[in-house]
């Protein structure tokens, strides 16, 4: 019996209506971008390994897809690694030695046992392990021979003996273990993924976006307003909400460094969840410069990175919970005691930025990110905002580590779901592919979680799936061409018509066909009771029938 398919978990297929929703969704963001300026641009699905890796922490590397090179790419991999100064090849021949150890004796935990047992001189295995090592020395006898060649201290002549005469040396086996043990016990794993996978997924938009500008930058006139909507990829545990293909809607600017910007994301943010229905959304801001100051003051800010992201998960694991992983990351108990305020900071918007003044005082990097702070605050008091409120939320840190000022993050409390978009100011990403001083800020608009929002609070307005006005039936095969020709001129005046393929040879092949119209919910039908060119149209809804040529269905139809 065939397996039953199925797809990969944390991805989903999309049916007709859900296509339509989402698209909904999608037209309405895209139309907001457009009103602010901002240009449509595309990025290929995969990068260069290194053009993602190292920029979204230690945490957003774990989650990043690799993608293994095309091809036999563990053929030339022995080479590969001899040749990176990493490792050697007397790595792969121990590892395949003790792949022949753990056949015979796959418990791990008597690992190290079996080992000593067998440099010790034990023969219980020793002929299971030697033909495992014949086999591979005799499939890899060029890369073997070539990496003997310029070290007379090893002896190869008998590891390269036969299949069936081979006469193992257990002292050349027991200075491998002893030499390069540790290379198997301390693999560096980063560089030997990048001999096996040069590219990946892309993990979000934001820094294939950056490779774009700096790819680009002749080409662009700044500031370089772009929005872009695709798909992204993440190794995350899947979760209500949370996926490992879902769909980013961003909005980036850069070339500028004016705090405009800033108040104008806000401001798109309010523009499209107002649109979209769903209101009173919480658009939280912080400042990256703000936590900078934070962690000089109570003494931690070589622990920064530490600081952020164990902040940031306030939310998730309480007071508590952060208070134990900033212990586990080595920042003191004194200065977790002095940060205590603000696991319950309160107060308006404007009060809160006089208690940050008043805390950060000593810290001039702290100061400047409080004055930003102030300036988008005053900023939307004076515009105001439709439907959104705008909170200042000073544990928001993004465990991001390219964000240098402004950072935002949306939340409803009408849906229990996390984040449904985010961002913030990025004044350096650029300089990492080799362009410095040109700022940016951007957001993010989380699709799928605003879609399952918009499920669950029934926000979607009624959507018409995408279906012909007219329907012409097929009982007769004589009247097809003639139907063909009248379905062409419908088209070509911009109705849209489609004829059921299948000519009906019986009654009940006929029902199937009106079970066809009523469940698409067809406005009109071009019967085929009789043979001729003159056209039978009916609407579905009143009953009403017109007959004659092309030219009196369509003026009948408009």
């Amino acid at each position: 019996m065939a397996q039953k398919p199925s797809i990969p978990k944390g991805t989903r297929d999309f049916s007709p209506i859900e296509v339509a929703k989402r698209n909904y969704i999608f037209n309405i963001i895209k139309k907001s971008f457009e009103l602010y300026g901002f240009q449509p641009i595309e990025t290929p699905s995969f990068e260069k390994s290194e053009t993602l890796m190292g920029k979204y922490g230690e945490e957003g590397d774990r989650l990043i897809f690799k993608i293994l090179n095309s091809g036999d790419y563990l053929k030339d991999i022995r080479v590969k690694i001899a040749n990176s100064g990493s490792f050697n090849i007397h790595f792969f021949e121990l590892l395949f030695l003790l792949k022949g150890i753990l056949a015979v004796n796959p418990n791990f935990d008597d690992f190290l046992d079996t080992i000593n047992t067998y440099l010790n001189g034990s023969s219980a295995i020793d002929n299971e392990v030697k033909n495992l090592l014949a086999k591979y020395f005799i499939e890899n006898e060029d890369v073997i021979k070539s990496f003997y060649k310029n070290r007379p201290e090893f002896n190869p002549t008998n590891i390269l003996a036969t299949a069936e005469d081979i006469n193992f040396d257990r002292k050349l086996f027991i200075g491998i273990y002893n030499k390069y043990i540790n290379n198997f016990k301390h693999l560096n794993s980063k560089k030997a993924t990048l001999l096996v996978s040069e590219k990946a997924l892309r993990y979000d938009l934001t820094v294939p976006f950056a490779r774009y500008v700096v790819q680009h930058q002749n080409e662009l006139t700044l500031p370089f307003k772009r929005y872009q909507i695709q798909a992204v990829w993440r190794a995350d545990r899947p979760q209500k909400g949370r996926y490992r293909e879902f769909y980013q809607c961003d909005a980036d600017v850069v070339g500028s460094k004016s705090l405009i910007q800033e108040v104008e994301l806000v401001q798109l943010y309010d523009d499209v969840f107002t649109k979209l229905g769903l209101t009173e959304v919480e658009i939280k801001v912080n400042n990256r410069k703000i936590l900078s100051g934070i962690a000089e003051i109570i003494g931690a800010k070589d622990k920064l990175i530490d600081f952020t992201v164990a902040l940031d998960k306030l939310d998730k694991i309480g007071a508590e919970g952060v208070t134990k992983e900033m212990l586990s990351k080595g920042i003191s108990e004194q200065a977790i005691e002095k940060v205590q305020p603000l696991f319950s900071f309160t107060g308006t918007n404007q009060e809160k930025v006089a208690q940050l003044k008043e805390m950060l005082q000593t810290s001039e990097e702290g100061l400047k990110g409080v004055e930003e702070l102030q300036y988008i605050v005053d900023s939307i008091e004076a515009i105001g905002l439709q439907t959104a409120i705008l909170d200042i939320d000073v544990t928001l840190a993004r465990g991001l580590n390219y964000y240098t000022g402004a950072i935002y993050e949306v939340v409803t409390n009408k849906v229990k779901i996390g984040s449904i978009g985010g961002g913030g100011r990025y004044d350096d990403l650029t300089s990492i592919f080799g362009l410095k001083d040109l700022s940016g800020i951007g957001i993010s608009f989380g699709l799928d979680r605003i879609y399952l929002v918009l499920e669950e609070l029934e926000l979607f307005k009624a959507l018409e799936l995408p279906k012909p006005k007219v329907l012409f039936l097929n009982y007769n095969t004589e009247n097809i061409p003639n139907r063909l020709k009248a379905l062409t001129e419908l088209r070509k005046n911009g109705i849209a018509a489609e004829i059921y393929p299948d000519t009906a040879t019986s009654n009940k092949k006929q029902q199937k066909q009106f079970k066809y119209l009523q469940k698409r919910e067809i406005e009109y039908v071009i019967l085929d009771d009789e043979i001729g060119e003159e056209l039978h149209l009916k609407n579905t809804k009143t009953g009403e029938v017109v007959i004659g040529g092309i030219k009196k269905i369509i003026e009948s139809i408009e």
